[in-house]
């Protein structure tokens, strides 16, 4: 069955954890972005995993090498599961970062395309034409591969071939999980849980879905059983 990680992409480390509190049991497993970690540093990590939870760091390190590799020594330190980097930083940072994890730090997931961006988007950055967005997120999920990272972070519609590649020990997550009925907001690929999970994803990434539900234990409940009803049809 495939984890969900809540997105805490909240304001404040109080309302963080406020949330935390709400979810109670229904939830064990977080995600900390770089917007909640610029406000709160590690303590809100800390304070985490002091409460019995599991950290996902979400910072997507793109730097050079060695400052990559500290970086990843640092979350080592704070016990997280799961750090991003950008593997669009090349083969020599990821490299890096895989050697600082070591066999007992955290796993290392390589950041593809975010699922905010359109073939336009990667154009313009990329200064090239795409020829489709698939064959890119491909390239550069080969790149994390042979830099044995542990996973990559890409959209449900490149998640399925990417664990046909590379097989059931190379960790897919995906973010813009949008239960049905759901709004896209600005992600520009989205997927239901149910998509999710038939395309292999071992980490489905949530947040407004369940950070603005009235009860987010119950939202996460509600998405559990979408998961179940997607497995019993497809067992």
């Amino acid at each position: 069955m495939a984890e969900i990680i809540i997105a805490l992409d909240l304001s404040t480390p109080e309302a963080a954890l406020d949330l935390v509190d709400r979810a109670a049991d229904a939830a064990s497993f977080y995600k900390v972005g770089p917007a909640l970690y610029t406000l709160s540093g590690p303590s809100l990590v800390r304070e985490l995993r002091q409460r019995g939870k599991r950290v996902f760091l979400d910072l997507k390190f793109h730097d050079i090498p060695n400052i990559v590799a500290k970086a990843v020594e640092a979350a080592a330190a704070l016990e997280v599961e799961l750090v991003t980097v950008h593997a669009s930083g090349g083969s020599a940072m990821m490299r890096a970062a895989r050697e600082a994890a070591g066999d007992e730090g955290p796993k290392l997931l390589g950041v593809t395309l975010l699922t905010s961006f359109t073939p336009g988007d990667v154009e313009e950055v990329w200064g090239k034409q795409l020829l489709s967005l698939r064959e890119e997120v491909g390239r550069l999920c080969s790149l994390a591969a042979e830099a044995k990272l542990h996973g990559v972070v890409t959209s449900v519609l490149e998640a399925e071939a990417m664990k046909r590649k590379y097989g059931a020990d190379f960790l897919v997550v995906t973010p813009g999980i949008r239960p049905a009925g759901e709004l896209a907001g600005d992600q520009a690929r989205t997927a239901t849980p149910a998509e999710a999970l038939r395309a292999g994803a071992d980490y489905l990434v949530i947040g407004r879905p369940i950070i603005a539900a009235a009860d987010p234990a119950a939202a996460v409940l509600r998405i559990r059983a979408e998961l179940d009803d997607a497995l019993e049809t497809a067992g």
